[in-house]
């Protein structure tokens, strides 16, 4: 079983673009079934108080190494 502070501060990459996305700040919890159904990874900080995320569905995750995510993300605009 994995816990959900083994995956924070993990390096994700994307493996459609073989880019960084960046590095697993929290995750997302689906309250009903108590399973993670996302990882938080922060785009970057406007200002001083906003922040922007990206979240990555857990059914994009394609592999979990011991320090690197691999992920089949695509962000839609």
């Amino acid at each position: 079983m994995l816990k959900s502070e083994e995956l924070c501060r993990k390096e994700v990459i994307n493996i459609r673009t073989a880019e960084r996305i960046g590095f697993v700040d929290d995750v997302e919890i689906d309250l009903q079934s108590g399973c993670i159904s996302g990882l938080i990874v922060p785009k970057h900080k406007i200002f001083f108080f906003k922040r922007e995320d990206y979240i990555i569905p857990w059914s994009s995750i394609a592999v979990i190494g011991s320090e690197i995510i691999l992920a089949d993300y695509f962000e839609s605009e």
